[in-house]
């Protein structure tokens, strides 16, 4: 699989970038549509609460109120600038991360989901290893630099996936502006989402990062017709420009039309006991799979089916499946449904009528 990507990287246009490192993920499928480097291990600031954000959307404690700590408020870089003793919700918390990048925000859940930022860094390892993240140790919820603190553009891309599959994560990701209450205070914080693509594309996420060690990151997705992409670049000085070109690539050189309707598959089953000696079946399904219409050649069909089927036969009785492979994986299925009606006919043909009759 990765020969043939990286031989795709060579010859598309529309895939042309600055990144040290950048990896294209389509989110239903969790197929790799562009890779540079992906494997490389990198800094990824930031990038890092996508994972925050992921485990706290799901946490049973995601509407609670939380009391902020001493060591939330003291963090270093970016803030929506928490009160020690101020109570907000998980739920609060977890915008005022993703649009404003608050690190001590992070810190915040981080304490209020696991009880530590060690406990959660832990969750965070975990969590990753399940996305099938194999390159990526975290050591803190918020990205600030620490040598132990690390991941890659393929890893982050399969989290993002993941997390891209969560509806509230999905809708905080591509919130513009969000109102966050400020105790003791005349007026609310009011936020504007740092993620410039928001506002000046069909862009649906992710999350903005930077460090002077990372570098300009950027995670961010986009839809057309139901289906999402998501691209991550890693130190990358023209990020925004990058990030634009490889996601419309994603959704516009990969035909993604139901695999029963591009691969039409029709088998011949034979019959007993029928007034026909065989009977057509045909493929349905809604499963699909990013492709270019070069690479149709390489997708192969498994049919599983009864070598032999008994009459009677009803219209679009389902008679078996069909597995869709692409080099040696499973890409998708669809069922094999009957074309038309067979009767039976001799003595044990007009038994088993009896018994199929509605």
């Amino acid at each position: 699989m990765r020969k043939h990507i990286q031989r795709v990287q060579q010859i598309q246009p529309g895939t042309e970038n600055s990144a040290e490192t950048a990896a294209l993920i389509d989110v239903d499928s969790g197929r790799f549509l562009y890779e540079k480097l992906g494997n490389r291990r990198m800094r990824i600031a930031s990038l890092t609460k996508i994972i925050t954000a992921w485990i706290a959307v799901r946490s049973p404690k995601f509407n609670q109120t939380v009391t902020v700590s001493r060591n939330a408020v003291r963090q270093e870089g970016s803030s929506v600038y928490l009160v020690e003793g101020e109570k907000q919700t998980i739920r609060n918390l977890t915008y005022a991360l993703m649009l404003r990048s608050g690190n001590d925000s992070a810190v915040a859940i981080a304490e209020g989901v696991a009880g530590s930022v060690d406990r959660f860094a832990t969750m965070m390892n975990k969590e990753a290893q399940k996305a099938g993240a194999k390159h990526s140790h975290f050591v803190n919820p918020n990205g600030l630099d620490h040598p132990e603190h690390y991941s890659t553009a393929h890893d982050m891309a399969l989290m993002t996936a993941a997390a891209l599959h969560n509806p509230t994560f999905r809708a905080i990701v591509r919130t513009k502006y969000f109102t966050m209450p400020w105790p003791n205070q005349p007026w609310d914080r009011k936020m504007k989402n740092k993620n410039k693509l928001l506002f000046m594309s069909e862009a649906d996420g992710v999350k903005t990062g930077y460090t002077k060690k990372a570098g300009r990151c950027l995670a961010s997705s986009m839809t057309k017709d139901g289906h999402q992409v998501a691209l991550i670049v890693l130190r990358d000085g023209n990020d925004w420009v990058d990030s634009l070109r490889l996601l419309r690539y994603g959704l516009t050189a990969f035909e993604r039309k139901p695999l029963a309707e591009q691969f039409a598959q029709t088998v011949r089953i034979p019959v007993r006991y029928g007034d026909a000696a065989t009977v057509a079946a045909h493929a349905v399904g809604n499963a699909t799979y990013p492709l270019k219409q070069s690479e149709h050649q390489d997708v192969r069909f498994v049919v599983h089916a009864a070598r032999t089927l008994l009459a009677p036969i009803r219209k679009n009785q389902v008679v078996g499946t069909v597995d869709y492979m692409f080099h040696g994986a499973r890409i998708g299925s669809a069922v094999l449904k009957t074309d038309s009606d067979v009767k039976g006919t001799g003595f044990i043909g007009w038994l088993r009528s009896l018994f199929h009759r509605s």
